[in-house]
Order: structure tokens, then sequence, then C-alpha cells
């Protein structure tokens, strides 16, 4: 027997939480509600209670708040992506900037500056540079289809996952994330597939021709596509990618691959190029970026380039420093500064981000660059800060989960005078600043808004090796 959902009615909204949910209160319960805004007044439904917090989803509206827009995207609640659209953009930078600030008081304990007004993105849409559509012949019915008991034959879509569910793929018609290129091609190949009877991938059994597409475009108007199959059906195969190449001239990097694997990475697989280079190329001011299928590269392309100009500023450079990039990635940030230091040594643990790495390096004439592949607790040991000697500043730019205690214990022991931590996560930034609080202060903080009508965010903190401290052991 289902269980009956429990029902709260005209609950006000008050204020916003993590991960893009807002929050509601009652008597001691905090509730936890996605695609709502402060000052809504909403009936909830409970979908999950604990003794203190609860998550819920509005299925009425009774008011509307003042603060609260009409999403402009037609798939806006259903694909799980951009939760802020009805959110204004004003309003979304001034919650972010005070996530930054709530996480570093709460959780950082230590002496704070003034934060600097957050960096707004100069494009609130159209501004990723990449994006990954599915194939799926099973393809999610939207609330409306599913009530009309209307009966639907044809379940192939080429869209987005729906959050939590790996077999269920939502039709994407228009996404407002990436250049309009994106739609055009997105669409026609779905058109092409259906026209020819190419099979959509069965994400559960694990067939079907047509699996996934990666687009990646540049702000100098430079394209790749990359078609990902599952069954190898050359011909078919082959007349696709020529349809593509002679109707998308934009396309300057055409590549395929065949994926028999049971996930979707790519980054084992042999990638083929049909068409183009198998690479598209990034500009940032002077330096240039060479970006491949398998290179990270930060989604944002113009406000990463913000990002940089912050780090660059905040290591107060001269020329004479040696800089330790830690969790250098393809080593953007690195090459970005080099020509602002002494030398730059950037460790990585992806081998194919430091291959990038270097040739990125080589494109840019820049020489003072060093990189090396390790696990970072593992590489980062007295041995390597005796020969290559202890830094004067150290940029870390940690993935989400922060930085292991032993990174920091080895950069504590190295005290270099400046510190610039660029962070994806607030929260575990915060608490790796507590850890290094007693040999530094917090001198900067700079929010970059990376991602609008999401919560994520980007936060730059300058920080300054206390002046009474001892000796460097290195």
């Amino acid at each position: 027997m289902k269980k009956k959902m429990t029902i709260i009615e005209q609950v006000a909204i008050t204020g916003i939480a993590a991960e893009g949910n807002a929050i509601a209160k009652m008597d001691d319960l905090v509730i936890f509600v996605p695609y709502v805004v402060p000052g809504d007044i909403v009936d909830l439904q409970i979908l999950k209670r604990r003794s203190h917090y609860a998550t819920a989803k509005a299925i009425r509206f009774h008011h509307y708040s003042p603060l609260h827009i009409m999403p402009f995207c037609e798939h806006y609640g259903i694909c799980g992506g951009c939760q802020w659209q009805i959110l204004p953009y004003p309003e979304q930078l001034r919650y972010k900037q005070q996530q930054v600030m709530d996480n570093l008081t709460r959780i950082g304990k230590m002496p704070l500056p003034d934060c600097q007004p957050i960096l707004g993105s100069e494009n609130t849409c159209f501004y990723r540079n990449k994006l990954e559509f599915t194939f799926s012949n099973n393809r999610w019915l939207t609330p409306e289809e599913l009530a009309s008991d209307e009966t639907f034959s044809d379940r192939d879509a080429l869209g987005f996952h729906i959050p939590g569910m790996f077999d269920k793929v939502l039709d994407i018609r228009k996404c407002w994330l990436q250049d309009d290129i994106s739609n055009q091609i997105r669409l026609e190949i779905k058109r092409f597939c259906k026209t020819n009877d190419y099979t959509f991938f069965d994400l559960r059994k694990q067939t079907g021709m047509m699996r996934n597409i990666i687009i990646r475009t540049t702000t100098t108007g430079e394209v790749m596509l990359i078609v990902v199959f599952y069954e190898i059906e050359e011909v078919q195969r082959q007349r696709l990618l020529r349809h593509l190449a002679d109707t998308f001239p934009a396309i300057t990097s055409l590549l395929f691959i065949v994926n028999r694997k049971a996930n979707d990475t790519i980054t084992d697989q042999q990638v083929s190029v049909f068409k183009g280079n198998e690479y598209i190329i990034e500009q940032m001011g002077d330096f240039r970026f060479k970006i491949g299928p398998k290179s990270f590269f930060q989604t944002n392309s113009i406000q990463a380039h913000q990002l940089y100009r912050v780090v660059r500023d905040f290591a107060e450079l001269t020329g004479q420093e040696l800089v330790y990039d830690l969790y250098t990635g393809t080593g953007t940030i690195a090459n970005y500064i080099a020509r602002h230091a002494r030398q730059v040594i950037g460790i990585e643990y992806v081998p194919e981000a430091i291959a990038d790495a270097e040739i990125n390096a080589s494109l840019n004439k820049i020489e003072n660059t060093l990189f090396f592949t390790g696990d970072m607790k593992s590489i980062l040991n007295e041995d390597f800060i005796r020969l290559h000697g202890a830094p004067d500043v150290i940029i870390t730019d940690p993935p989400r989960a922060g930085m292991h205690d032993q990174v920091i214990k080895t950069i504590l022991s190295m005290a270099a005078d400046r510190i610039v931590y660029v962070s994806c996560n607030p929260a575990t930034q915060a608490r790796d600043l507590n850890l290094l609080a007693g040999d530094y202060t917090v001198e900067k903080i700079q929010p970059v808004d990376m991602f609008p009508h999401t919560h994520h965010v980007e936060n730059v903190v300058a920080l300054r090796r206390t002046a009474t401290q001892g000796v460097a052991l290195y």
C-alpha cells in the first residue's frame, strides 16, 4: 500500500539554503524546498522527514514573492539544471556572496576582511563551452504527458539525464546554456537518426547504435563535436558524420568514438578524427589554450579569464617568485601567471591533463613552467621540495572535497609567504582555512560567479603568512 504523503498548506519560504534549495520553517522543523524563492507562499508535500529537518516539493503557489520571476526555459524544473532561473540575477549574486561568507564565518572560524563584491558573469545565458547529451530509447515523460492518458509510442530522446535516474533522459528542444549552434547540431542529429532509423541507446539493456554527443565551443567561434557510438555500424556511422560535416561547416573538429563499455566516460577510449583538427583553440587575452576531446577546461571561458586575473593579482608576483600550483589541471593558471614569476611548478593527478599543460606552455612559448603527475599527498614530500625549492607563493585549486590533511601539513611546513586558495566549494575551503589559521591570515576574499542560474560559486582567498612565525623547514 502506497504511503500517503503529508501536505502542509500555505507555508512561507523564508531563505536560501545550500544546493539550490530554499528554506521554510515550521516550529523546530527546517524544510528544504527546490524551485521556490524567499517570499513565496506555497503548499508543500513532504518527501522525507527526519527529527529536525525535512525535504519537500511545492505543489501549489498561493502567492509569488516580488523576487519570483518566470523561468525562460521550457525544461525548467524537470531537467534539474538552472534551479535559480526564477530569481533575478542580482539576487542570485547576493545570495552567492552570502553563501561564501556564511561558510567562511561558520566553518572557517578565523578573522576575515570584508568580502569584495562578487564578479558577475558577462553572459547569463549561452555561457558554457561544453555540454554532453545522451541518446535514450526510453525518454522521460513530463508530468503533463503523464496526466494526459495518451500513449506515447515514440520514446526516443537526445538530452539530459533526469537527476538521480541513470536510465531516464529528458528530450531537450532548446538549452539556454551553450551557443545556439549546440541546439542546431543536436536537433539535426536527432532528426537525421530518426529519419534513417538509427537505434537510440537502451541504457538498461546496453543496446543501440547512438550513445552520446559532446559539443565544445570557444569564444573565437571554433566548434568541436564528438559523436559516441555503441554498436559498430560503419556505413551508418559514415553517413551521419558526412551529413554533419556538410550541414555544419562551422564544426572545426568532428570526432567520433566507439564506446562499448558499461559507462559513458571517454578518458580511456580511442578518439578518431573524421574531419578537421583533433582539438580546438580558446583565446584568453594574449594566451591560447589547446583543448582536446578529453581536456578539462573551465566551462565558462569568459569568467575563467576573470578568475585567473584575480588569482594573478592576489599572488602579488614581482617576477622573482617560485610558485607551486597545486591541482594544476591542464596548467591554465600556471601558464597564465608564468610570465610574472621566476618559475611555476604544477602538480596534478591526471596524466592527460599534464600532457595538455605542457602543450599549452609550448603553444604560448612559456619556458619557466614544470609539470609533474602524481597523487598530491604522495608527490609533495620532503624530497620533492628539497629538489625544487620551497615556494614563495602557493596557488591551490583542489576538487570539491578540498585538500587532504597531509597536503595541508606539507603546505604549513613549506611556510610560503602567500597562498592563493581557489575553490568551487566554500564549505570545504572554509574547513581548510581553519587548519591554516594558526600560520596564516586571510587578506582578501573574491567570489566569482561562473554558473548563472545555479547555486554554484567559485571563491578566491588570499592568505599571508603571519609575520611572527618561525623559519621555514625547507
